[in-house]
């Protein structure tokens, strides 16, 4: 395994990040008056997943703060699901393209609760 040396060789990240693009380009689309609410919403979250990877990469040394910047991870990719749940429950995403994006999102949240679960294979060592 070659050693990972930035978050956006993570794949996780990658995953996320396309999503969270996908998102953006797929709001454009829906109604101006969800502007402040919808969109940005759907927005914010699913860009913090990208975010809080990148911080959380940082954090490696502390595995405590690592686990915890993670946790955010998996809360942020949860929010954005149900901000797809209500995008399509108001008409502004198709079914197949929900199902599409909730499918990467689980994909998402599995990567990242398995980092959660086993942080010592992320974790650097502390200089002694």
């Amino acid at each position: 395994m070659e050693l990972i040396k930035s978050h956006r060789e993570l794949e996780v990240y990658k995953l996320s990040f396309r999503a969270s693009m996908r998102i953006f380009e797929i709001t454009k689309e829906f109604p101006k008056e969800e502007r402040y609410s919808l969109i940005d919403q759907i927005r914010r979250s699913s860009r913090s997943v990208c975010a809080n990877m990148a911080e959380a990469w940082r954090k490696r040394i502390y595995p405590a703060a690592f686990v915890a910047k993670i946790s955010d991870c998996e809360a942020e990719a949860s929010e954005t699901q149900t901000w797809l749940d209500f995008s399509t429950a108001c008409g502004y995403l198709s079914k197949s393209t929900y199902e599409e994006l909730n499918q990467e999102y689980d994909n998402v949240l599995g990567k990242l609760v398995n980092m959660r679960i086993h942080p010592g294979k992320w974790n650097i060592k502390k200089k002694q």
